[in-house]
């Protein structure tokens, strides 16, 4: 089979790796793609925000499968224009992309379904807003959350009424978000551990592909802003057989069957970001594709068996078996090394070094998220979030030990991380 992958940060680079192992392989391709990335696939100069320049290039090159990454081209339609044209995609219809896209319509469905989640209220007015804070029908903390895309930047925990008042105008006044934030959820906060849910979905049909827990604040001790990901880990101990059940029951099923009742039914990667309280799991929100930094702890414990290009493959042609996926019993950490500065200003251009001895130890993976190489043949940096370092253990603390241990052969000064990923309690 030839495949096109769409994508060019370290959730794709991840995919790539994962996918170069199936024996159904031909060839693959990715646009925009990285330089990281040329050993695993020929890069193809398309634009995917165009979906005429990508349909023809399938058509012309004979693509049998379609992989998109990241959310902004699925939530444009990709998948749509792409499917009308007689072209396989692995991912969902613009209608169904509208768990991420609206986190005011996945209240909505949350609503109408019982499906459990947060107390909320949806804005468009600051003052309206702020009176609502004022009356305290949710308690502080809270949660102010864009409703559109925001790159993972979008959800402030406010301690006090001047956070909350200050988010506010940020958002609806001064348009830090721009259309992303003309609308907001203020909602209250749930305590508990949060977790990353991660099922195939074929229409009904649901196969559970694994969970994680991520860290999007960007300094130890969950402190700083809230990033795209500072870093993940898997593990077969997350979530208990008995609790992965009642978040299929609650919150998987009905809204896949909500969105079959809704004549858009889903076929994809779902991603449900979930807070397990004490009574029992809640909806925080929902994606419509793998995450990034945990597409990277996930797939590596795919059983080599399990061969991800035909699962993705059962997923578009409808034939999706719940006992299709399997994982190993090993446990995985992601460190991600951003740029100094990052969610805010940062530099670009430093030279990185020793990327070479990181993947040459034993069960470590080097995954490129923003890198490019300059005129001397140096990786340099070229993002926000760099770079992606995974190792693979027993246990979760084997898996920390060994990713941490790779990183002291890092040479870049101007890279940052935190040094309590993988840690039990976040």
């Amino acid at each position: 089979m030839k495949v096109l992958i769409i994508g060019s940060g370290g959730r794709e680079h991840a995919i790539l790796c994962a996918l170069n192992k199936s024996p159904m392989l031909t060839k693959l391709y990715m646009t925009p793609g990285c330089q990281a990335t040329e050993n695993l696939a020929t890069l193809v100069d398309i634009n995917p925000s165009n979906s005429m320049d990508v349909t023809q290039f399938c058509k012309r090159e004979n693509i049998e499968l379609v992989v998109v990454g990241p959310e902004q081209p699925i939530i444009n339609g990709l998948s749509d224009d792409l499917t009308a044209e007689g072209i396989n995609v692995f991912a969902p219809t613009k209608a169904a992309a509208k768990l991420e896209a609206s986190k005011s319509f996945t209240k909505e469905l949350c609503k109408q379904y019982s499906i459990p989640t947060a107390k909320y209220e949806y804005f468009v007015d600051e003052n309206s807003a702020k009176n609502f804070v004022k009356s305290r029908k949710i308690k502080f903390p809270l949660v102010i959350k864009a409703n559109g895309l925001a790159a993972g930047k979008g959800v402030i925990i406010c301690d006090t009424e001047d956070e909350a008042f200050s988010t506010i105008n940020s958002m609806l006044v001064e348009k830090k978000f721009g259309e992303s934030g003309e609308e907001i959820i203020i909602e209250e906060f749930l305590a508990g551990k949060e977790v990353s849910f991660f099922v195939l979905v074929d229409g009904l049909t649901t196969a559970m592909l694994g969970s994680a827990r991520d860290y999007k604040r960007v300094r130890e001790n969950n402190e700083g802003p809230n990033t795209g990901g500072m870093g993940a880990y898997s593990s077969p101990s997350i979530i208990s057989k008995e609790m992965e059940q009642k978040i299929i029951q609650r919150i998987i099923y009905p809204t896949i069957q909500a969105l079959v009742n809704m004549g858009t039914p889903y076929r994809g990667i779902l991603f449900a970001g979930l807070m397990i309280t004490k009574d029992g799991p809640k909806l925080l929100e929902y994606n419509i594709r793998l995450g990034d930094p945990e597409a990277q702890v996930i797939l590596p414990r795919i059983d080599p068996n399990c061969d991800l290009l035909k699962l993705m493959l059962s997923v578009v042609q409808g034939k999706l078996n719940t006992k299709m996926v399997e994982l190993d019993n090993k446990s995985t950490v992601c460190v991600v090394v951003a740029s100094e500065g990052y969610p805010n200003d940062y530099k670009k251009g430093e030279i990185i070094k020793g990327l070479d001895k990181i993947e040459s130890i034993p069960d470590v993976s080097l995954f490129h998220a923003g890198t490019k190489l300059d005129e001397n043949g140096n990786w340099i940096s070229d993002g926000g979030r760099v770079l992606n370092v995974v190792a693979e253990g027993n246990t979760v603390e084997e898996a920390k030990s060994k990713v941490y241990s790779a990183l002291n052969f890092l040479e870049w000064p101007g890279g940052v991380f935190r040094y309590d990923i993988g840690l039990s309690e976040k």
